[in-house]
């Protein structure tokens, strides 16, 4: 018993998990991390890529690219000098299409939503 509550190894499975979702989202919440992984979905880039598109400083794209390979969203790739990085595997490259897909497909922001 926990807290008065019976142990369900299946329930103790899904807070694991919704916590590990939790975590996800947090990542996501951010506007230029968001950012980061658009344009990570579309290819491998370097920090100083990413930093010309986005007219960013290097060191605040850093710290949210050392965000994104803390929560395991995306991994690097090492060649010369130059880090690229990427999606760190294909859960993520599938929900950055569903936000894709959902608001840059469609209408602007400010634009109302048609329903059919």
């Amino acid at each position: 018993m926990r807290d008065g509550a019976e142990f369900s190894p299946e329930l103790d499975r899904l807070m694991r998990k919704a916590r590990k979702a939790s975590d996800f989202l947090k990542a996501l919440s951010h506007e230029n991390r968001l950012l980061l992984l658009c344009l990570l979905a579309e290819r491998e880039r370097t920090v100083t890529e990413l930093e010309n598109i986005l007219s960013l400083r290097q060191p605040m794209v850093s710290q949210q690219l050392a965000r994104l390979r803390l929560d395991k969203l995306v991994e690097t790739r090492r060649d010369g000098k130059a880090i690229y990085y990427s999606l760190a595997d294909d859960d993520v490259r599938r929900i950055i299409a569903v936000i894709y897909d959902i608001f840059c497909n469609g209408p602007d922001v400010d634009e109302p939503k048609k329903r059919s």
